[in-house]
């Protein structure tokens, strides 16, 4: 039976743990398309254009108490923000606690501190701090992700360019910066064994690799034929040093042996008539991954050498499936089946579910 909750916040995140969220580009498309007054002073009217939409740009981080197996969803703390693209975790423990990097509308990269209650079994007593920000650009931060050390955030902007930022105690400082891609830039991650390299994707199709030692502006690779569409998501494999998955606008989640960049390994269509806007590995078990495909819900997947299987669709969201994530932590027992909760969340619907999947995923 699958555990369900719907919840219209304006932004989320699940738990202690990062769930990539939809609804606040939702929030930013409704205000964007607010009237903004056009007879402005002649001279400044582009300025100040620009400087009135940023200031309809809001958002917030919602931190939620899931209990799946009782089918409850409690929010209890919220930071309002300005619109945010992307969120995400630091996968590594450090002396500060765990650390929340978000990706904004107004060019920033901010980072919050998760401030945790005395009290260890209550997790409404903890809330949001936030660290350190600061303007990477004037352009839109779209996507964000924290090398393995969490000592630097590679930043994608909507004007294509790539940025590196260091985090030392409370301070942000850019490292270096490039024209990565002609188009918006909506996928970045670094490499988690090779944390020198940084996969970049765009709008243009391309699907990017970066030797930080080499410089910013030299490529360790490109390929420019193989995505037929723009380049959503990229996730490198926690458990193979040599895979990595792409997600794309053209519907297809392809599997890429790095070590032979010219084509894929395997090219599977995850859901026709849905891109593939976001790809999750799950935290404990190799080669299972959950995707978000935009027009056609989400998928649970599994991948097994050249060998990709669809092993459960969900589609209990009737808009775009933008945001999905695994909880993080022990798997659930549901009498002889383990499973993990997973919660999804939709566009303009503005839903939050948290759900269990039906398929057994620990054979």
């Amino acid at each position: 039976m699958r555990n369900q909750i719907s919840f219209p916040p304006t932004l989320m995140c699940f738990n202690l743990w990062e769930l990539a969220q939809a609804a606040f580009l939702r929030c930013i498309n409704q205000h964007q398309s607010n009237e903004v007054p056009t007879k402005l002073t002649d001279g400044c009217s582009t300025l100040l254009s620009r400087l009135a939409m940023l200031t309809l740009r809001s958002g917030s981080i919602s931190l939620f108490n899931v209990d799946a197996d009782a089918g409850r969803l409690e929010l209890f703390h919220r930071v309002n923000t300005a619109g945010i693209f992307d969120i995400k975790w630091n996968s590594v423990g450090t002396n500060v606690g765990p650390l929340l990097a978000q990706a904004d509308a107004d060019g920033y990269l901010r980072v919050h501190r998760l401030e945790c209650c005395s009290d260890q079994t209550d997790a409404r007593g903890n809330f949001l701090k936030e660290v350190c920000g600061e303007q990477v650009s004037s352009s839109m931060c779209l996507c964000l992700d924290w090398n393995p050390a969490a000592t630097s955030i590679s930043i994608g902007l909507s004007d294509g360019s790539v940025s590196i930022v260091s985090l030392l105690e409370s301070r942000l400082d850019i490292q270096e910066e490039w024209k990565a891609h002609e188009f918006e830039l909506w996928a970045t991650s670094f490499d988690i064994h090779q944390p020198q390299l940084v996969y970049t994707g765009s709008d243009d199709c391309k699907f990017s690799c970066w030797d930080l030692r080499d410089g910013p502006s030299k490529l360790a690779f490109q390929n420019t034929k193989i995505h037929k569409m723009g380049v959503c998501c990229i996730a490198k494999s926690p458990s193979d040093p040599h895979t990595l998955l792409t997600g794309s606008y053209d519907e297809n989640l392809r599997v890429w042996d790095v070590r032979s960049i010219s084509k894929p390994i395997n090219e599977t269509s995850v859901c026709l008539g849905g891109g593939v806007w976001r790809i999750k590995h799950h935290p404990s078990v190799p080669g299972l991954v959950l995707a978000a495909c935009m027009h056609n819900g989400f998928a649970v997947v599994k991948i097994k050498g050249d060998d990709v299987e669809v092993i459960e669709t969900y589609s209990k969201h009737v808009s775009l499936a933008y945001g999905a994530d695994w909880q993080k932590g022990e798997l659930c027992q549901e009498g002889k089946r383990k499973s993990t909760a997973v919660a999804t969340c939709s566009f303009y619907d503005r839903l939050l579910r948290v759900w269990t999947p039906e398929s057994e995923i620990v054979s």
